[in-house]
């Protein structure tokens, strides 16, 4: 596993501490491993994601009907 030493503010230091206290992690590492993959899975483009190309080819085997207009849309919703 890589080792980095990273500099923090004292602000993004607190984050880590709460992050680590509220999930009862043992060390800042496990804090900021936390952080990373909530960030990955909140703002990372779907598209990075490995499962998302799983996804597409779901999508792309799905049933689907060929409809002419808008109305024809709404007709059936209503």
């Amino acid at each position: 596993m890589p080792k980095a030493v990273v500099e923090l503010s004292e602000h993004a230091n607190r984050v880590v501490n709460v992050v680590k206290a509220r999930d009862g992690l043992k060390g800042k590492s496990e804090a900021i491993e936390s952080i990373v993959l909530a960030y990955e899975q909140e703002i990372l483009d779907p598209a990075l994601r490995p499962e998302f190309g799983a996804d597409l080819q779901r999508i792309r085997r799905g049933k689907f009907r060929r409809m002419k207009s808008l109305e024809e849309v709404l007709g059936e919703s209503r």
